[in-house]
């Protein structure tokens, strides 16, 4: 993130319509997935938990996208590197443990799909899948139901580039712009589809394919984080007023490899991951907030210690967790007779 003068700096949240407070939560949120983030990968190599995918240097971008949707109406269909996502619409540490520790308590999936595959009732997260992409048209379908019940609700769904090449993408995007339907494609370009580059997976931007379903196409910087909160919030505003669907191409970059499981320097080199670790937009948001004086030294410190206790609780809690029953295993796969003999 650059600055021109302290002046443009202290209204550029504030012309938002972010508050202070907001500014500062969206920071601490940022650190709290990037602790929670750098922990999961920690147990993993530590045989502690079976398997981790990163979102490190995308959650800038991930809160971001987040502060600018409503958690009371609208529906999130996240993909699997956004714990910073579901962490800002309020999702907990906890609940994460206890998915990486695949416990009974987990509420995504009771301990039975990996990590990453989001889902909660209570927090409008809808259940993800693990073929990708195929949460779009979920998405489509959540806005489409919105649209005929005459409820001010968006769906937002996002995923990576790879994936918008997958044919769910399009047809979720053509019947979305034919129906002018209230919802937000969000493409995390991080530039790599496991091990292959964006430059051998696309010609052209992704934005640019939203022409081709008649709505908005936006490419914006993922290490700019008010600018992405401008863009999202913009986009939700359409999808309100019933303007239809938008497409948002967040440019990042997965300074991670692809997974636990994967050697990333077989297909990149040292050197260019450590320029994009350089460019990282925790540092920069946390000197921006300095520059406002709504940061210091002391916070940073409190805000550290925090997080780690935090973190530490819940580690242990989903270590000690206990699994899921044997006879739990094979529930919620027929109907099952309840007490009052009904079928559920």
């Amino acid at each position: 993130m650059t600055h021109t003068g302290s002046v443009k700096n202290a209204s550029r949240h504030a012309s938002l319509g972010l508050s202070d407070e907001k500014a500062v939560l969206m920071y601490e949120t940022m650190q709290l997935a990037r602790k929670f983030d750098e922990r999961g990968q920690l147990l993993q190599r530590a045989g502690k938990v079976n398997f981790h995918i990163s979102g490190i240097t995308q959650e800038p971008s991930q809160v971001a996208m987040a502060f600018a949707m409503d958690l009371e109406k609208d529906w999130f269909l996240p993909y699997y590197r956004d714990y910073a996502f579901v962490l800002s619409v309020g999702m907990t540490v906890k609940e994460l443990m206890l998915s990486i520790f695949a416990k009974g308590e987990d509420p995504n999936s009771a301990g039975r799909q990996m990590p990453g595959h989001f889902g909660s009732k209570r927090l409008r997260i809808v259940t993800g899948s693990s073929p990708v992409t195929t949460q779009v048209p979920h998405a489509v379908g959540f806005a489409l139901a919105a649209k005929m019940r005459g409820e001010q609700s968006v769906s937002i769904v996002s995923f990576g580039e790879g994936s918008s090449n997958q044919g769910d993408f399009h047809e979720g995007c053509n019947f979305a712009g034919v129906m002018k339907l209230p919802v937000i494609f969000v493409c995390q370009n991080n530039g790599y589809a496991i091990s292959v580059p964006f430059s051998k997976q696309s010609a052209g931007r992704i934005a640019d394919r939203a022409i081709g379903y008649g709505f908005p196409g936006i490419r914006v910087d993922g290490n700019d984080p008010l600018e992405v909160y401008r863009v999202f919030r913009e986009a939700h505003e359409r999808a309100l007023a019933g303007e239809g669907p938008t497409l948002i191409e967040i440019m990042t970059y997965r300074v991670t490899p692809h997974s636990t499981s994967d050697n990333d320097l077989v297909y990149r080199t040292k050197e260019e991951v450590d320029h994009f670790k350089a460019l990282d937009a925790i540092p920069a948001f946390r000197q921006y907030l300095t520059d406002l004086g709504l940061w210091s030294d002391e916070q940073e410190q409190e805000l550290q210690a925090r997080i780690r206790k935090e973190i530490d609780e819940a580690t242990q809690y989903g270590e000690n967790a206990p699994f899921q029953s044997i006879e739990d295993a094979f529930r919620y796969v027929y109907a099952e007779n309840t007490a009052e003999g009904k079928e559920q």
